[in-house]
């Protein structure tokens, strides 16, 4: 099952995407829902997978926004694939390094990346996401298969020089737009192993990463028991797993986006991510 929301930005919907059009859950479901949080927070998931489909729309006709387009946090793994260790010659760290990204950051399929002023040094980064579906606090990795909701894509945008003069990551992560992600949550019955996954980056057709989530450092039913000891996850959260080798700061010489270059992410079982650069 794929998961979306569509429609304006700040009046975005949910639906599901099937293969004869999109159903919209707000019309679809009794108390017409406003958004995959108030489903998710109401308990009501269950109810929205099994509305059987009625009267379908166009794709075409509606912009496809970030699938969760207010979450309350997202959460970011740093150096979580050994290839992207390796590239920098850094060891395999003990434990998760993590970072957030501002939920104003986020930005949908085909929308466009814009470059700030002040950070000529932008990148990218393709990265395996997953949602959390209920609230999760003390979640032991046993059971952190019942608190996601699915997967999805999250491009990582960068900015390098703030990163780097900064010495921390909150600006150089969290630049309006620099948080492309969807197109759609796939649910977990569609994805029977999130650890063996090919995903890759190209840039204007160029491939520039290519890997595959077996690489992970860091697994993902332990990411939500380490991260649920220190918080608690909320319905709607996203957890972004880190990017692979082949980021164009450690390319030699390093190359960086530029107006007019085209994003493609793609991840098996998921589907293609696309962003221009403005």
């Amino acid at each position: 099952m794929k998961l979306i929301s569509f429609g304006p930005r700040y009046r975005e919907r949910p639906g599901l995407m099937l293969d004869a059009g999109i159903l919209d859950l707000s019309s679809a479901l009794p108390g017409s829902p406003l958004s995959w949080r108030e489903i998710l927070d109401a308990g009501r998931l269950e109810e929205a997978l099994a509305i059987l489909p009625d009267k379908l729309l166009d794709p075409g006709e509606f912009r496809l926004a970030p699938p969760i387009p207010d979450p309350g946090k997202i959460i970011c793994l740093g150096l979580n694939y050994r290839d992207h260790a390796e590239e920098q010659n850094r060891p395999i760290p003990e434990k998760p390094l993590l970072f957030p990204k501002m939920p104003s950051a986020l930005i949908g399929q085909g929308e466009s990346v814009e470059l700030p002023e002040d950070e000529p040094e932008v990148d990218y980064e393709v990265e395996l996401a997953f949602i959390i579906s209920r609230r999760a606090r003390r979640v032991r990795a046993s059971e952190a298969g019942h608190y996601i909701l699915g997967y999805t894509i999250l491009n990582d945008v960068t900015g390098r020089k703030a990163q780097r003069t900064e010495r921390q990551w909150l600006r150089a992560k969290g630049f309006e737009t620099f948080a492309p992600c969807g197109p759609w949550i796939v649910t977990p019955e569609e994805i029977p192993d999130p650890h063996n996954l090919d995903l890759e980056c190209r840039v204007n057709g160029e491939l520039r990463q290519k890997s595959n989530t077996s690489q992970l450092i860091f697994r993902i039913d332990y990411l939500v028991e380490y991260l649920s000891r220190s918080m608690t996850l909320e319905p709607g959260d996203i957890v972004s797993t880190g990017t692979p080798g082949g980021v164009g700061v450690f390319r030699n010489p390093p190359v960086f986006l530029r107006s007019g270059d085209t994003m493609r992410l793609e991840i098996e079982g998921i589907g293609v991510l696309e962003n221009r650069i403005a």
